[in-house]
């Protein structure tokens, strides 16, 4: 790309302007692509290596044990770049996914394949990209609003900043007790739950998912910033439904 900066969209939303931009980044010799809401920056192109972890280590789980006939059924909320998407389905025992993103811009710029990870989003026959509140979805009977009652073997999120910084405080509920429980609902049996989180962990939010899941821990993962001289770190919640018998 010749251009140093370049915004590819930008639209009005009930939150604010929210703005896709690439622009070069001299210290990390890259094109970086950036979404914006108003003045602060919901992602970064520079900084997907928590994404792709937290789906990584969502599937190393799930492969703890057979693999079930047909395949892994996956959810992700949140859609973002796409790299959780994109690091679920280079899995090839995943049978479909299904991703929820509240921004419906966000959606828009995959399949108009402004983001790059587009392309593949919306040509894999497996994934199904679907504008939605994955937090109401939760808290409800449907995470597939196509699919009534369906459940998955691995719901994956990467929304807000961790369980105590939140995009939106109607979030909340979620990483309640309560919430853990309904989100309890959607999965099978030994299915597991994976949470990204900007923030170190969490004893006080590893006890409410104690409270219902088993073999829950959360794990420190690290990554370069090319703009520090030590790794960057974020967390990443796993619980396992439990097992009848």
């Amino acid at each position: 790309m010749n251009l140093r900066f370049q915004e590819l969209d930008w639209r009005p939303t009930p939150m604010g302007v929210i703005s896709l931009r690439v622009r070069w980044d001299p210290m990390a010799k890259a094109e970086v692509h950036e979404i914006k809401l108003d003045d602060d920056f919901l992602m970064s192109s520079l900084f997907v290596q928590g994404e792709i972890d937290v789906a990584r280590l969502a599937l190393t789980e799930l492969h703890r044990r057979p693999v079930p006939d047909g395949g892994y059924d996956v959810v992700v909320g949140g859609l973002g770049l796409g790299h959780t998407a994109l690091t679920v389905l280079d899995d090839p025992d995943v049978r479909s996914l299904v991703v929820v993103e509240a921004l419906p811009e966000v959606v828009a710029w995959h399949e108009a394949e402004l983001i790059p990870a587009g392309k593949r989003l919306t040509a894999d026959p497996r994934c199904h990209l679907a504008q939605g509140d994955f937090f109401a979805l939760a808290a409800g009977e449907d995470l597939d609003q196509r699919n009534p009652g369906r459940r998955f073997h691995a719901v994956v999120v990467d929304i807000d900043h961790s369980p105590r910084h939140l995009l939106n405080p109607a979030h909340a509920p979620f990483y309640e007790p309560d919430g853990v429980r309904r989100l309890l609902g959607h999965l099978h049996p030994g299915g597991v739950f994976a949470l990204w989180s900007n923030d170190p962990p969490d004893e006080e939010y590893t006890e409410v998912l104690r409270q219902c899941f088993t073999d829950v821990r959360a794990e420190v993962v690290s990554f370069p910033n090319p703009y520090q001289e030590h790794p960057a770190t974020n967390t990443v919640y796993l619980a396992t439904a439990p097992v009848p018998g």
